[in-house]
C-alpha cells in the first residue's frame, strides 16, 4: 500500500495528460485515518463516475452491532451522515462533464441493507464514485488532488468516527429498526397480516416526495382493533389487520389508498421521523394490480380465467400483450409461486371484471359464456385453502361485504371499525348472484427457467442498468417494473438485474421457487456481493416477489412445466 503523499505526487505529474492516463493512479493508498482503494477509473470525464473505497477503523462499541438489526441500521446511518457530508465538503464541478462529483448511493425513507457501506472485521467500508476531474480530455491533476486529498479527508473526518455522532440520534435509529424487525417477527403470533401504531402518520408530503406530510393526521386505531405489543426497546399500541379477509372502505379522499400504501411499504423498515416507522407488514405481502401490456409466460391463470374463445389454454397462459383481467390474474398467480402470504389490491388499480360479475350482468352473459371467474369469487378460497390473506381498497362494490372478515372504514383520515355494520348491510341487502367459482383453489403449478432464456448479452458483452424504480436494461430487452409498486429504491433494481444473471448458474431442473430459495441463501450467507465479483456500491437489498416480478416480465423468458 502505498502513502498518501505518493497519490498526491502522481496526480502531479499527470496535470494536462491524456485523460486515460488516470488509470496509472489505481490502486491501495494509506491515509492518516484510513486507506483508500481506486478500484476503477472512469473512461473519460462523462463516463460513470470512477469506483472508490474508503476502509475505516471501526471504533463503535459493541452493543451496536449486537444483532444484524443494529448493523443494518448502524450502516444506514453512516451512509446517510457521509451523503450529507459529500454534500457540504465536495465543491462539485471542476471542470468537464462529471468532473469533481462526490457522491454515495444516497438512502430514501427505508433502512436497507446496502453495499455502499459494509462492516468488516474491524474496519468499516464505504463505497462511492469520484468524478476524476479534466478540463476537455486533459487531466486536472491539481483539481483531482484537492478532491482526494483535501475533500475526501473532511468528509471522511465529519461522517465516520464515532466521536462526531449525536449519541442520540444514533441510538434512536438502531433501536427503531430493532423495534420493526422484532414487530414484523411477531406479526405470525399475533394473527396479523400487518400493524400500524397509533401516532403514525401515514399520508406523504407529495407524490414525489417521500416525506411525511407537515400538519397532518396522526393514526388512531379504534379500539375494538387495537393491540399492543411489547418490543425490545419499547411498548407500542396501535391497529391490528387480521388475517383473513379486511376490506379498507370509505368515500372518496378520505384515507383508504393512503392506508393501504403505508401496509405495502411496511415490508420496508423506515427511519425515525419518517412517520411509519412502525407500520409494520408481513415480510412477503404483495401488492398486486392489473397491467395492460404485460408479458406472460406459461402462467396457469385457470382459477380465475378459463374456456378462451379458440379454446386457448389457460393454465399454461403466455401473451405477449396481457388484457387488464389477464395480467392481474397472473400478477396473482405468480405472486403466490414466489412465495406470497398476503395480497394488497386497491381496486382503482385492477380490473373491474377480474374483481366483480353482479346479478344483472350474470343474467345477461350467462356463465358458459364468461371466462372470468371474478376475485370475490375465489378470496375466501385463497384463505381458507391456501392461507393466504387478502387486504382490499374498496370503495364501489358491495359485493365484497359477504366474504370479508374484517371491514376498516377511513372517515376523513381516521379509522372505525365497520364489521358489525358491514355485516348488517349485507344481510338487509342480500345479493342474488350466483358464486362462480368451482371446486379448490390449485397450488400454481411450479414453473422452471431455462438458463438460455436469461442472456444479458448485448454486443460483444453482457449488459445491465437500473434506471430509477421504473425498468431494468438486461441485454437487449428493457423490463418495465413501474406497476411493481413495492419497488422504492433504484439501488434494488441495479441488484435485481445482477442476481437475474447470477440466477443462470441455478436454472434447468430446479423450479422457479427452489431456485428463489437458492439465491435468498447465497445472500443470506455472503451479503449482496455474491452478485457479481468486484465491490458494487450500488446495490439495495430486494425481495424475492419483486425478483420474481423481474423474471416474469422479462420478454426473453422461456419456461418448462
Amino acid at each position: 500500500m502505498k502513502p498518501a503523499n505518493d497519490l498526491r505526487q502522481q496526480l502531479l505529474r499527470l496535470d494536462g495528460k491524456s485523460y486515460k492516463a488516470y488509470n496509472d493512479i489505481k490502486g491501495q493508498y494509506s491515509f492518516e485515518r484510513f486507506d483508500l482503494s481506486i478500484d476503477h477509473v472512469q473512461g473519460d470525464p462523462f463516463a460513470a463516475p470512477s469506483r472508490v473505497r474508503v476502509r475505516y477503523s471501526n471504533d463503535y462499541p459493541e452493543w451496536m452491532m449486537l444483532n444484524d438489526s443494529r448493523r443494518t441500521a448502524l450502516c444506514d446511518y453512516l451512509n446517510r451522515q457521509f451523503a450529507r457530508a459529500c454534500r457540504r465538503f465536495a465543491q462539485g464541478n471542476r471542470g468537464s462533464g462529471k468532473s469533481g462529483a462526490v457522491f454515495i448511493m444516497e438512502p430514501g425513507q427505508e433502512i436497507l441493507q446496502r453495499t455502499a457501506v459494509v462492516l468488516r472485521n474491524g474496519y468499516i467500508e464505504l463505497r462511492f464514485r469520484i468524478g476524476l476531474p479534466a478540463f476537455g480530455r486533459r487531466i486536472a491533476g491539481r483539481q483531482a488532488a484537492a478532491i482526494l486529498l483535501e475533500e475526501l479527508p473532511a468528509i471522511v473526518e465529519h461522517s465516520l468516527p464515532h466521536a462526531v455522532q449525536s449519541e442520540e440520534r444514533l441510538r434512536e435509529h438502531l433501536f427503531t429498526n430493532e423495534d420493526a424487525d422484532a414487530l414484523r417477527a411477531r406479526l405470525p403470533e399475533l394473527g396479523l397480516v400487518a400493524f400500524v401504531a397509533d401516532g403514525a402518520m401515514l399520508p406523504r408530503a407529495s407524490g414525489i416526495d417521500a416525506r411525511p406530510l407537515q400538519g397532518g393526521l396522526p393514526f388512531e386505531s379504534p379500539e375494538s382493533l387495537r393491540v399492543e405489543v411489547r418490543l425490545p426497546n419499547r411498548t407500542l399500541s396501535g391497529m391490528g389487520v387480521p388475517e383473513g379477509v379486511t376490506l379498507i372502505v370509505g368515500g372518496g379522499f378520505h384515507g383508504k389508498s393512503t392506508l393501504l400504501r403505508a401496509i405495502e411499504l411496511g415490508v420496508y423498515n423506515h427511519i425515525p421521523g419518517d412517520g411509519r416507522s412502525f407500520v409494520i407488514s408481513q415480510p412477503l405481502c404483495a401488492k398486486v394490480r392489473a397491467e395492460d401490456g404485460r408479458y406472460i409466460e406459461q402462467v396457469d391463470i385457470s382459477p380465475f380465467i378459463n374456456n378462451l374463445p379458440g379454446r386457448q389454454p389457460t393454465d399454461r397462459f403466455s401473451t405477449e400483450n396481457a388484457s387488464g383481467s389477464t395480467s392481474q390474474a397472473a400478477n396473482v398467480m405468480e405472486a403466490l409461486e414466489a412465495g406470497a402470504t398476503s395480497l394488497l389490491i386497491d381496486e382503482d388499480t385492477s380490473a373491474t371484471n377480474f374483481m366483480i360479475r353482479d346479478q344483472r350482468m350474470q343474467q345477461l352473459i350467462p356463465r358458459q359464456r364468461e371466462p372470468i371467474t371474478p376475485f370475490v369469487d375465489r378470496i375466501r378460497q385463497l384463505y381458507d385453502e391456501r392461507g393466504v390473506s387478502s387486504v382490499l381498497v374498496i370503495g364501489g362494490s358491495g359485493l365484497y361485504l359477504d366474504v370479508a372478515d374484517t371491514v376498516i372504514g377511513m372517515i376523513e383520515y381516521r379509522p372505525e371499525n365497520l364489521t358489525a355494520r358491514a355485516r348488517e348491510v349485507a344481510e338487509a341487502y342480500p345479493q342474488e348472484r350466483a358464486r362462480e367459482s368451482e371446486g379448490h383453489f390449485p397450488a400454481p403449478p411450479h414453473r422452471r427457467p431455462l438458463p438460455e432464456s436469461l442472456d444479458a448479452q448485448r454486443g460483444k458483452r453482457e449488459k445491465t442498468r437500473a434506471f430509477d424504480t421504473r425498468s431494468i436494461q438486461f441485454g437487449r430487452y428493457d423490463i418495465e417494473l413501474s406497476a411493481v409498486e413495492q419497488l422504492v429504491e433504484q439501488g434494488q433494481l441495479a441488484a435485481i438485474a445482477d442476481a437475474l444473471r447470477y440466477l443462470r448458474k441455478y436454472l434447468g431442473e430446479a423450479p422457479l421457487p427452489e431456485v428463489l430459495d437458492l439465491l435468498s441463501a447465497d445472500i443470506q450467507e455472503q451479503g449482496l456481493d455474491v452478485l457479481q465479483p468486484q465491490p458494487a456500491g450500488d446495490y439495495s437489498a430486494f425481495r424475492r416477489l419483486e425478483l420474481a416480478a423481474a423474471l416474469n416480465r422479462l420478454r426473453s423468458l422461456r419456461v418448462t412445466s
